[in-house]
This record gives C-alpha cells, sequence and structure tokens, in this order.
C-alpha cells in the first residue's frame, strides 16, 4: 500500500513536471531551467519505474511464498495423516502382544502406563488404588512377558521402532526373548 502511494506520487510528479517543462519551452524559458526540471521529471520516471518493478517482484516472490506454504501445510497434512496411522498401527500391535501375554485388563492399563514411564505412584494416584497393587501388577506383567523389568519391557517394544542397524548392534545375549 505505501508502495503504491508513494508510485502515484513520483507518476503525478513527473506529469505535472512533464506539463511544466512543455509550457516552459513554448514560453521561452532559460535553457538551465528546463535542464533543471526535465531533470526532475526523468528522476521522478526512473523512480515510479523502479517502485513498480520492486512491487511486481515482490507480488511474485509472495505469490511463490503463498505456493509454498501452501503445498507444505499440504504435505504437512499429509504427513500428520500418516504418524496417526503409525501411531495406530503401533497401538494395535502392542495390543496384540499384551493379548499374547494374556495380561488382564488392569495390566494392559499397568502396562500402557509403563510404556508412557509413569511412576507407580503416579500411576496408583491415576488408577485410584494403592502402590502396592500397582507394583504387584507390574511384577505379573513382567512374569508374562518373562522380561526382567520395566527397562526391559520398555525396550522390548521399542527395539523394532529402532534403526536396523542399531538392533543388530546389540549383542544377542541382551534381546528379547520372542
Amino acid at each position: 500500500m505505501k508502495d503504491a502511494l508513494l508510485a502515484t506520487l513520483f507518476a503525478v510528479i513527473m506529469i505535472l513536471n512533464l506539463v511544466d517543462v512543455i509550457t516552459d519551452v513554448s514560453l521561452g524559458v532559460p535553457t538551465w531551467h528546463i535542464i533543471s526540471e526535465g531533470a526532475i521529471v526523468l528522476l521522478s520516471a526512473a523512480a515510479f519505474c523502479y517502485l513498480v518493478l520492486e512491487m511486481r517482484s515482490r507480488t511474485r516472490i509472495v505469490r511463490t511464498l503463498s505456493a509454498d506454504l501452501q503445498r507444505s501445510h499440504a504435505a504437512l497434512a499429509d504427513l500428520n495423516g500418516e504418524m496417526a496411522r503409525a501411531r495406530r498401527a503401533y497401538a494395535e500391535a502392542i495390543q496384540d502382544q499384551f493379548n499374547r501375554w494374556q495380561l488382564t485388563q488392569s495390566e494392559q492399563e499397568v502396562a500402557m502406563l509403563l510404556l508412557k514411564g509413569l511412576s507407580f505412584r503416579a500411576m496408583a494416584d491415576l488408577r485410584d488404588t494403592r502402590e502396592k497393587t500397582v507394583r504387584q501388577q507390574a511384577s505379573t506383567i513382567y512374569a508374562k512377558s518373562g522380561l526382567d523389568g520395566r527397562h526391559a519391557f520398555s525396550a522390548w517394544f521399542l527395539e523394532d521402532a529402532l534403526d536396523p542397524a542399531l538392533s543388530e548392534a546389540v549383542p544377542h545375549a541382551l534381546r528379547r526373548a520372542s
């Protein structure tokens, strides 16, 4: 908006000075006066042209950036959709494993909270039960899964999500039993 106002101002100055120069030539005004006003006309014309070209260039850049932003939004929406599908698939895989281990509903709740990294105290508060109950359920989960504790339990689900090269670097003795 400011650029358009400036361009219009330079155009008006150029036109008014051009009319003045033409009038001065017909009246026989001294040459030095016509040259100085002619220079003002040329400078106004140059400023007008520069501003118009600059506005067009910025308009093209804004259009390009806008199109890029729209493509980025579409790509982000696609990525969010893919991530949602991956989270659902991962949750289903976790649920399938819980079912294979024959975890009860309460044990599955505790198992999910273990995977989320909550403390036994936080799990007990969240589930409105005693911490001792949560600890007992966690012990039952470890026994049913054949894993040695919280870290091994979490690692069991994380290992498949890691880079295969990292999984291959872990010694076989440290890997889980399927």
